[in-house]
């Protein structure tokens, strides 16, 4: 009981300040995508302004972007990379719906939909569309989602048929995926085709119903024990224990026609062998409780592992052996970039120090204090992405971001098992840079921009000059070949276009070529 005094006139305050609370969040996630849009344009950019090393373009402005947001958010690669490109839809496509977002007038559920099946809309008819909707938005308040993905639906078929999702892509986003629930239990998330779904859900049924009444489970637990029957290729068992079941627990089948599935295991000693209850990992699925540890231990093969001691020949070896990669891959559980869930068992190995080739004396040490766990899209962007990062004795990384932003990761094998808890290494603390006054931090800038501005100015004036020399030689390749089609060979006589007999131009430029200088003001005219 709450020991207060009712106020008629609270209920109100406290929904109008619910309804403050939503859209002052909206005007925040407008402020963050706008910002998650001008990072991706600023990383763009400097792809084709920097005179950078030709490596430095393998990764996309987009991937480099991508990655910086999942670090500062802690997000993994796919859903950084799904905020990325709404960030840059609502910029580009949406700006009158980004719009009302900023000003707090819909909330990001709405604009969420609406990114989503507009996904496929046409450039010409996004501009209507994202006006008609900006003026429609604001009686959607009490509308549901699929009241909402209905009428934006309605309204892409109308003016861009073409954009509505049909069957064939929707084929393509098929999947299945099993992840751990953390109590024993995991979740079996699958999209198949519907006649895949039909014929899983007869079968499913068609199982747990040859059963006897006498079952003590029910349906839907019937049903789930269904799948692990199948996965294993044997019919499923009654468990209500009568010996005149007909369809009782079956004979266990032979080894030779018993599927075989291969998973490793990871546990403390204590949790096998003396009925510890720390619990035990799964590589590339994730924590299991200890009594299912034991059940599994009981027949599976054991190995003890233990950092292995590397002689002086392996390390100067750029393959790790295999007792390394075990280590490593068991001490990480997953790759080491910031926000990664990858599962370790098909990450790369990585040097973070990098291993000379020419003289592997001088290089990084083919040694787990120098390798680490990445998967193959951070394994690429800390090669060729702008990315650095320094290892520890304890296994952490720190890494520093192209902006300069420091993140730190500690191996997830640490987290759970005393085998890889770190020691005391010593590690600094990253130091913090001196805070700059508001008049240092505007002169940084303008000196910046002072910096930028030729480079940008003499860019612009280039591709313009390119521009503008293709167009003239298409104009007179275009005036020649007329010329031809009406005279043949005969030449042109006309003082005013003599070139006109000259032979043709070709239509592309070499890479090497130069406009010719800007020309001067003229002091006579206004630049205008």
């Amino acid at each position: 009981m709450f020991d207060i005094e009712f106020d008629p006139a609270a209920p109100g305050r406290l929904v109008d300040a619910l309804a403050e609370g939503s859209r002052a969040e909206a005007r925040l996630i407008a402020a963050r995508m706008a910002a998650v849009a001008d990072l991706l344009a600023q990383r763009t950019a400097e792809l084709n302004v920097e005179g950078v090393h030709p490596n430095y373009m393998i990764v996309t402005g987009f991937a480099r972007a991508s990655a910086e947001v999942g670090a500062a958010l802690n997000l993994t690669k796919g859903a950084a990379s799904r905020l990325v490109e709404q960030a840059e839809a609502l910029r580009d496509r949406l700006p009158h719906l980004a719009a009302l977002l900023a000003a707090g007038q819909t909330d990001w559920r709405t604009v969420e939909i609406v990114l989503a099946r507009t996904r496929f809309v046409s450039s010409k008819v996004m501009a209507q569309i994202d006006s008609e909707l900006a003026e429609q938005v604001g009686g959607w308040q009490c509308w549901s989602d699929g009241r909402i993905t209905t009428t934006v639906d309605a309204k892409v078929k109308l003016l861009d048929p073409a954009a509505i999702a049909e069957r064939e892509h929707a084929t393509d986003r098929r999947r299945v995926e099993v992840k751990p629930l953390g109590d024993g239990t995991a979740k079996v998330d699958a999209i198949v085709t519907t006649r895949a779904g039909l014929a899983f859900d007869a079968k499913l049924s068609e199982m747990s119903g040859r059963l006897c009444p006498k079952d003590p489970r029910s349906n839907d637990q019937r049903r789930a024990d269904a799948i692990e029957a199948l996965a294993e290729g044997r019919e499923l068992s009654c468990e209500c224990g009568r010996a005149e079941c007909p369809t009782r627990s079956a004979a266990p089948q032979s080894e030779s026609s018993s599927p075989r599935v291969v998973f490793n295991v990871i546990a403390d000693r204590d949790t096998v062998l003396s009925g510890g209850q720390a619990p035990g990992y799964v590589l590339g699925y994730g924590v299991i409780d200890a009594e299912q540890v034991r059940e599994l231990a009981a027949e599976a093969t054991m190995r003890l592992v233990t950092e292995p001691q590397v002689d002086a020949a392996a390390a100067l070896r750029y393959q790790p052996t295999v007792s390394v990669q075990r280590w490593v891959r068991c001490r990480d559980l997953t790759c080491r970039f910031p926000g990664c869930e990858h599962p370790a068992e098909d990450c790369d190995i990585d040097h973070t120090v990098p291993f000379d080739h020419n003289k592997p004396a001088l290089g990084g040490l083919t040694v787990p204090a120098n390798l680490k766990c990445l998967c193959r899209f951070h394994h690429r962007l800390k090669t060729f992405g702008g990315w650095r990062d320094t290892q520890y004795p304890d296994g952490s990384v720190v890494w520093t971001s192209p902006s300069g932003k420091t993140y730190r990761t500690t191996p997830g094998g640490a987290d759970l098992f005393n085998s890889f808890a770190p020691v005391p290494c010593g590690q600094p603390k990253a130091a913090r840079p001196p805070k700059l006054s508001r008049a240092a931090r505007v002169e940084q800038s303008r000196a910046k921009n002072r910096r930028l501005r030729p480079v940008n100015e003499a860019y612009r004036y280039t591709q313009s000059a390119r521009r503008r020399e293709l167009d003239r030689r298409r104009n007179r390749n275009r005036m020649r070949a007329t010329l031809k089609l009406f005279k043949g060979d005969e030449p042109s006589t006309s003082p005013y276009c003599t070139w006109i007999n000259d032979p043709f131009e070709p239509e592309e430029l070499p890479p090497d070529w130069e406009p010719p200088p800007p020309r001067p003001p003229d002091p006579e005219n206004p630049p205008f």
